[in-house]
């Protein structure tokens, strides 16, 4: 496969930078960034908010991308909760709206959107035609930044993200690393045995996603998790098996145990489509294996 010129939007934040760290060997890369990029390092890198479309579209036309990895969003519910609205929406929807205009007729898109966009009560291991029902802000905006995508441009995936799972890198954490620091240190920590995802290690995705940019797969929407459906406290319980922690250390709750927080029951999702392409994530036990290992992602 020949050297692409690939833009990643998000270049600062948990899946930004483990991308740059993939791609970089194999690729001519620009990572944007907002806020705590500085420490990236061995590509080219620019600090530009998305949300200033000029100076966005200015950077990547010097760039002359062949793919744009658009990851940069108000990233949770929690986040975008705290946020202004009109702040959200601009940043989720149109910006990701400027971007696929910019592409058109130039680059392939490729866009993180979230599992979270479905319907958490219709079942499990969904296809990308379930039910929608965005019950936050955030996914609400994810689900708004695809259909602007859809009709601005035909040459774009959108990959709807699982749970990721993973060591962070700098500043940037995640809940799986809170989990393993818990169990680390011998804490009881608490996790929802009524909530199922298909979770996906941050590694997996990136190697996924560096694939997904060199091949010629259809244009469209996937389903972009693992293999495994599995609640948060199954999660804990194989880190524990893996990783030599006592299984103890996983209590068990429900979602209606907590107030405040959105209760989406299942969002697990069927892959097949991303199969069909080629693409094949490992599973659950196989990614813990290794980010434990010596020399893995700890």
């Amino acid at each position: 496969m020949p050297a692409m010129k690939i833009l990643i939007t998000g270049g600062g934040g948990l899946l930004g930078r483990y991308l740059t760290k993939e791609l970089k060997n194999k690729h001519d890369l620009l990572a944007l960034f907002r806020n705590n990029g500085s420490s990236i390092e061995g590509v080219k890198k620019q600090s530009v908010d998305i949300n200033d479309f000029e100076a966005f579209n200015r950077a990547a036309e010097k760039f002359s991308p062949d793919v744009i990895i658009h990851n940069a969003a108000v990233a949770n519910p929690a986040e975008a909760d705290r946020l202004d609205p009109a702040l959200v929406y601009r940043t989720n929807v149109s910006a990701s709206e400027n971007i696929a205009k910019f592409c058109r007729g130039i680059c392939r898109m490729i866009y993180i959107s979230s599992d979270l966009v479905y319907a958490g009560y219709r079942g499990k291991m969904l296809k990308e035609s379930a039910k929608l029902a965005p019950v936050s802000l955030y996914a609400e905006t994810k689900l708004m930044g695809e259909v602007k995508i859809s009709q601005s441009l035909d040459d774009y995936i959108i990959l709807r993200c699982a749970l990721m799972y993973g060591i962070g890198k700098d500043h940037v954490v995640n809940h799986f690393q809170y989990m393993y620091d818990n169990f680390s240190s011998g804490k009881r920590t608490r996790l929802f045995g009524d909530q199922f995802r298909t979770p996906l290690a941050i590694f997996d995705a990136v190697r996924m996603i560096g694939e997904i940019a060199e091949k010629e797969i259809t244009a469209g929407i996937y389903n972009f998790g693992g293999p495994d459906r599995l609640s948060r406290a199954e999660m804990g319980r194989i880190l524990c098996e893996e990783a030599g922690f006592d299984s103890s250390l996983v209590i068990e709750n429900s979602l209606d145990d907590v107030e405040g927080i959105y209760k989406v029951a299942d969002v697990s999702m069927d892959i097949s489509r991303l199969n069909a392409g080629g693409i094949n994530p490992f599973s659950y036990r196989r990614c813990i294996r290794e980010i434990i290992k010596p020399g893995g992602s700890l």
